[in-house]
């Protein structure tokens, strides 16, 4: 049976689905390959889909090298997040909405995302991903973004030639040489990180219009899926006090909830309902067979803790400017617009209280994840 992996986008939240993989690891026998078969990421979980593929040989081993990236993160490493580089970089968003030449001349954005592209060209090696598949370790590993061009949702794919490219409802399956122009374009957060060019076509997060996060694993192939979510347990609780109106980092930050969250948790629903619905159709009607519609064994794992409150925790970790930047937008240590403050915490002292969540609760769900994989004695 083909086991696939759903890793959605979050931005710094990413760091959680680290945490998860590695007590999948832990599970697992210690020189054991890699356990998916097909491997989907959106945003950040694009960088550590990618990141897992390129080491599919040994499961463990990749998982440790992702991890490391993660836990020696700095703003620095992924922006420009000096003061001057924010003001610099203000200045041309407004410029650009003055003159459509200067618009017309580079991809705008508030945060220069160039340290990235030299992280990623240097921690992850794209010419062993077609190794892997050569040698029968992977079937394929999946990409998206979101065409400025279009408005499709676009699955970039590196996979055995058995499979083929896709079209439906603004979702596209493109077979592609994956490469770090990819990883950028799926993780470039509309205003935030500059749109990049693959092709011929700009390209932003995915996240974006991706309506159905499961349906690139399933396109490949995949009949059983493991998902990793970033959505928090909140612990707030309705103020008795009179409310305030939200502050630009609350605003941004439950758009922010909508394209990388929300999108997903509908999707795990629907093929819940799905499933339910298959199973009542096999207990009413036993001689019906779907060639088109099977049931999907999915195991999803979610954040156990509240990723805003720890994220306003952590705020005075940021360099400077950034940390100023946010808390004029309202993200402050008193919980307000922490989450926004928690996609652009690429800090290693978050990343690893998120790692470290991620492996606990998979943990706690042991019995669950060895059953899902078999392990079960």
């Amino acid at each position: 049976m083909k086991t696939g992996l759903v890793l959605s986008g979050g931005g710094a939240r990413g760091a959680y689905q680290v945490g998860v993989l590695k007590a999948v690891a832990d599970l697992h026998p210690k020189h054991a390959t890699n356990p998916f078969t097909i491997i989907s990421g959106t945003s950040a979980g694009a960088l550590n889909a990618v990141a897992l593929a390129s080491s599919a040989n040994n499961f463990r081993l990749g998982v440790k090298k992702v991890e490391k990236i993660w836990t020696n993160l700095h703003v620095n490493r992924v922006v420009k997040a000096r003061g001057i580089d924010l003001m610099v970089n203000g200045a041309r968003l407004g410029l650009s909405l003055l003159s459509r030449r200067f618009a017309q001349e580079r991809s705008m954005a508030l945060l220069d995302n160039a340290p990235l592209r030299d992280l990623l060209s240097h921690t992850i090696r794209f010419d062993n991903i077609q190794k892997r598949i050569d040698a029968g370790l992977l079937d394929a590993v999946a990409v998206t973004a979101t065409s400025y061009a279009t408005g499709n949702s676009v699955s970039f794919f590196q996979g055995n030639e058995s499979l083929n490219c896709w079209r439906r409802n603004k979702r596209i399956g493109v077979p592609s040489r994956l490469a770090v122009e990819h990883l950028l374009a799926s993780t470039a957060i509309p205003g935030v990180f500059p749109a990049e060019k693959v092709g011929r076509q700009y390209f932003g997060d995915g996240s974006l219009r991706q309506l159905a996060p499961l349906s690139s694993a399933l396109k490949l192939g995949a009949e059983r899926i493991l998902v990793v979510g970033v959505r928090g347990h909140s612990k707030s609780r309705i103020a008795a006090r009179r409310d305030h109106p939200p502050s630009l980092a609350q605003t941004v930050g439950h758009i922010f909830n909508s394209a990388f969250i929300d999108t997903l948790e509908n999707d795990v629903d629907n093929l819940v309902r799905v499933n339910e619905a298959l199973g009542i159709l096999a207990n009413e009607a036993p001689h019906f067979e779907s060639k088109t519609l099977k049931p999907v064994d999915m195991l999803v794992i979610r954040p156990s803790i509240d990723l805003d409150e720890l994220a306003s925790e952590h705020i005075g970790d940021l360099p400077f400017g950034l940390r100023r930047v946010l808390k004029a937008m309202g993200a402050n240590t008193k919980g307000g617009g922490g989450s926004l403050a928690s996609y652009l915490m690429f800090e290693a002292a978050f990343c690893r209280e998120l790692i470290q969540c991620g492996y606990e609760d998979a943990m706690r769900d042991r019995e669950a994840v060895e059953d899902f994989f078999g392990l079960s004695k």
